[in-house]
């Protein structure tokens, strides 16, 4: 190799660190949370998550969900861990019309992140309907791969979707969880998913 070719490659290598570093960056956290999930979708999920509503499917790498119209009610994917601090970091990809959520209970619903087409938001779910505490207008297209980052810590919640970051503040958000959640639309695609956190702040 001569210099020319080993300049360019080193600075090839240095750009794709510094862009991964950035894709990872926390936006709630001070430290890096201890990764609890990486589920490979190539074989039944084990025993830490549990199928509520809808049908999810792993096959191949790739987590497909479907609306079962009979339940009247989203496809929920729970795990069942209560984290105080949680990084929640999945690819998906919406099929038509629909949405696709992450969030986290107590007894009763906490807090969520919404991807809609036109858009990313967080909501706190004191009350009933959810009360949208912050919105990031943005073309969600269907039938793409997009990637997901959710953080919640304390009272705050953040997400980062494809780059582009929202953050939120209720004390709501602050209620001790037990458990997080997957939603999804009509049909939706999953991959990629990594939960990691800690039980205590």
């Amino acid at each position: 190799m001569n210099l020319r070719s080993f300049f360019v490659a080193s600075l090839a290598l240095t750009i794709a660190s510094a862009a991964l570093a950035q894709d990872t960056k926390p936006l709630l956290h001070d430290h890096v949370l201890p990764v609890l999930a990486t589920p490979d979708f190539k074989a039944p999920l084990d025993s830490s998550f549990s199928i509520a509503k809808g049908k999810w499917t792993p096959e191949g790498g790739v987590l497909s969900v479907l609306d079962l119209p009979e339940q009247k009610h989203i496809p929920v994917l729970h795990h069942k861990a209560g984290l105080a601090s949680a990084t929640i970091e999945v690819e998906f990809l919406i099929e038509g019309p629909g949405s696709f959520l992450v969030g986290c209970d107590s007894s009763k619903h906490v807090g969520r992140v919404v991807v809609a087409a036109g858009g990313l938001s967080i909501a706190e779910d004191s009350v009933a309907p959810s009360h949208t505490i912050a919105k990031l207008p943005m073309t969600v297209k269907a039938g793409e791969w997009h990637k997901l980052r959710v953080e919640w810590h304390g009272d705050q919640m953040a997400a980062n979707l494809d780059g582009q970051e929202l953050k939120a503040q209720h004390p709501y958000l602050a209620t001790p969880k037990a458990r997080s959640w997957l939603a999804a639309g009509k049909s939706v695609k999953v991959r990629n998913l990594k939960i990691s956190g800690e039980a205590k702040p």
